[in-house]
């Protein structure tokens, strides 16, 4: 079975947005290398390094299923109905009547984060479920669901935005470190959940 995992670009400051939602300074490491590499089914196409490349491939083959927030799927204007990991499980208190229907590649969950994880699991199959926000990864630490933690490391403080880790509680989180890449404009961080 496939492993439920977090994978995010984030400020050295623990932004993974600034305000207004703005992506931009830690999303530049994506357009900053010699590697031409294809996301969305070719609809988009990024310009890595060769390190940050490997990692992409490695993510595109081993991810089977999403699951993001419902002010993330608004945010993305529902990925022009391309999530970045179909299908995509979109944890939310009212589903986009849009997008409910037969061949959408969203389910809307209604009944909360363990039903979320589970549903995305069995689409899955063998493959890892992506999570895609920051307010979906903290439910899925406070409630054991988490399995790893990757942190695409951009080299800038943001300052003010929206931050990965908070909301958890008073009680330590065990992390064990998998992986530090070092990229240009980037480094790859992975760790292990300690359960």
């Amino acid at each position: 079975m496939g492993k439920v995992i977090t994978s995010i670009s984030m400020s050295l400051d623990g932004f993974i947005a600034g305000p207004q939602d703005d992506v931009q300074q830690l999303f530049k490491w994506y357009f900053a290398g010699t590697e031409t590499f294809a996301v969305q089914g070719g609809r988009m196409t990024l310009m890595v390094s060769p390190e940050s490349a490997k990692l992409l491939a490695e993510s595109l083959e081993t991810t089977g299923a999403m699951v993001a927030g419902r002010r993330m799927f608004d945010l993305a204007g529902a990925w022009g109905g391309n999530p970045p990991f179909a299908p995509c499980f979109v944890l939310t208190h009212n589903p986009s009547q849009e997008w409910v229907r037969e061949g959408s590649p969203f389910t809307f969950v209604t009944d909360g984060i363990e039903s979320a994880i589970a549903q995305a699991k069995a689409a899955a199959g063998d493959k890892n479920v992506a999570i895609a926000t920051a307010t979906t990864t903290q439910q899925c630490l406070k409630a054991g669901l988490l399995d790893e933690i990757h942190i695409d490391l951009v080299p800038v403080l943001l300052g003010d935005g929206v931050r990965l880790f908070e909301h958890l509680g008073n009680s330590a989180i065990e992390l064990e470190q998998i992986r530090a890449i070092e990229a240009p404009g980037v480094t790859h961080l992975g760790f292990r959940v300690v359960k």
